[in-house]
C-alpha cells in the first residue's frame, strides 16, 4: 500500500481504517497499473493521469466514489448530480462491503471513463475516454 495512503487510513478510527484497508487493498490489487496519491486530502487512484476512484471519511460514512461511476449501471451505487458523472456508495463497518462489487466496479472503472484530467483545460466540459 502506498506510505501516504497508509498514512491517510492510519487516521481513522478503528471500524473506518478497517473499511479504508480493504477497499486500498483491493483497488491495488485490480488496479495495478494505477498510480495513487492523497489528493484534495483522500487518496485517490489514477489510470493515464485521470481520477478514477477514491474514498474519504464523510458525514455519512466512507464514501467510496468512482468519478464515472455513473455509467457503471450499477443499482449500488448512487449517482450525485447531472453535470459530473461521479457515482459512490456509503459504508459504515467492512462486513458491508462486498468484494465482489468492488471488483467488478473497477473493472468497469478502466473501462468506462471520462476525461477529468483536461476538464478545467475544455472549461467544464466532459468528453467520455472509453
Amino acid at each position: 500500500m502506498n506510505a501516504s495512503i497508509e498514512s491517510y487510513n492510519d487516521t481513522q478510527t478503528a471500524a473506518d481504517k478497517e473499511i479504508c484497508d480493504l477497499l486500498a487493498r483491493t483497488i491495488d490489487g485490480e488496479l495495478t497499473e494505477a498510480g495513487c496519491k492523497i489528493w484534495h486530502a483522500h487518496p485517490v487512484w489514477f489510470l493515464d493521469g485521470n481520477p478514477i476512484v477514491g474514498y474519504s471519511k464523510q458525514k455519512k460514512g466512507i464514501r467510496f466514489m468512482f468519478w464515472s461511476g455513473a455509467d457503471f449501471d450499477e443499482e449500488n451505487l448512487s449517482i450525485r448530480g447531472d453535470k459530473f458523472k461521479d457515482a459512490s456508495v456509503y459504508y459504515h463497518s467492512v462486513d458491508q462491503v462486498q468484494t465482489t462489487d468492488l471488483i467488478r466496479w473497477l473493472r468497469k472503472s478502466r473501462e468506462i471513463q471520462w476525461d477529468y484530467k483536461n476538464l478545467v483545460k475544455r472549461k467544464g466540459q466532459l468528453e467520455k475516454l472509453t
